[in-house]
């Protein structure tokens, strides 16, 4: 490890990217212990300030992949957003998931209790105000609602081990990893579908080629509500799509949808994330966190091949709500979950 960490701590005019070899081996010496805790926090801290490239980031997925338990869905979309959570805005692709699995489409959620450096409310942090304990659920009761409904809700850190071991570490670190990005990427269902999520519109470029490399077929990054891969309603979101190894830049307009509406500054909690969250899925949620849903689902919908058009993913997404199949999905999946959870 101390050679490695000799070629990325040379300072921001010494260090040199890693290459995809010497990464697989930094990744495994952190993954099986062999390197001490100086030395794992050491290597971060650089590779933090050096800036990990597409090849670091991608040896650290695959060796991350190795120990991961997996559910394969066929068809499916994979929504990967922020594991610091959020703190200004609604966590829209949580109802949005019940959507896509009522509108045919098998989808994947997956996060952890919350991490630095924003220490926001997370998916789980809104599931366990929902009266659901999915963290703690397990893999069995997870699989058997997923096979039941559509919809697969996965603790990263449980079906990621070596992960879970790095929590205390990163916590101490206090700043963002090369695993902060690994992690949204790990595809537990080896979905074909992706919806990403990024902050800084740098790393755009990097992200998109390498959800490529990483074999996703068709999928979307989105510069998100903080981070997310949640499209906006009252402003234009810059997006990349990918379709059969290429990308382009496309900007989603939800007033060309007739979905564009101003959104309260809201003081956000775990517990109006879930009041909202089943507002929405009732259909009498304001209009804002409305839309919200329906443009994310209607996109996602579109990227999947669910839908012809936005327009035509708007009408399935709303019909889906409007006829209460979103909220039986949701109703489904927490049936399946409870009596595991409560345990």
């Amino acid at each position: 490890m101390i050679s490695l960490l000799k070629e990325v701590g040379r300072g921001k005019r010494g260090a040199r990217d890693l290459t995809y070899e010497e990464a697989a081996q930094a990744a495994e010496l952190i993954l099986t212990g062999a390197a001490t805790q100086a030395q794992i926090g050491a290597f971060l801290v650089a590779e933090r300030i050096k800036m990990e490239s597409p090849d670091e980031i991608k040896a650290f997925i695959h060796a991350l992949r190795q120990r991961i338990s997996t559910y394969p869905m066929a068809g499916s979309i994979d929504c990967a957003g922020p594991y610091d959570g959020r703190t200004r805005t609604f966590i829209a692709t949580l109802p949005t998931a019940f959507v896509l699995a009522a509108c045919g489409l098998p989808t994947t959620l997956h996060g952890s209790p919350s991490m630095p450096p924003k220490w926001g409310i997370t998916l789980s942090d809104v599931l366990t105000a929902m009266g659901v304990n999915a963290l703690e659920a397990s893999r069995e009761a997870l699989v058997s609602a997923a096979a039941r409904t559509g919809f697969l809700f996965t603790p990263t850190e449980s079906w990621c081990e070596p992960l879970g071991e790095l929590r205390e570490i990163r916590k101490e670190l206090g700043l963002r990893t090369v695993f902060n990005t690994a992690e949204k990427l790990l595809r537990f269902t080896e979905a074909p579908y992706m919806a990403v999520g990024v902050f800084h519109g740098t790393v755009f470029e990097k992200i998109t080629n390498l959800l490529i490399e990483l074999g996703v077929s068709r999928g979307i990054v989105v510069q998100g509500m903080e981070g997310s891969e949640d499209l906006g309603v009252d402003k234009r979101t810059r997006t990349y799509l990918i379709q059969d190894g290429a990308s382009e830049l496309f900007i989603v307009d939800p007033e060309i949808y007739e979905l564009m509406v101003e959104v309260p500054a809201q003081e956000w909690t775990a517990e109006l994330q879930a009041e909202t969250t089943l507002s929405v899925l009732r259909g009498d949620a304001p209009l804002p966190y409305l839309n919200m849903v329906l443009l994310n689902s209607a996109v996602r919908l579109w990227i999947s091949q669910k839908a012809g058009s936005i327009e035509e993913g708007i009408y399935m997404a709303r019909h889906a709500i409007e006829q209460g199949a979103a909220l039986q999905k949701y109703t489904e999946w927490t049936e399946a979950i409870k009596p595991v959870s409560a345990t």
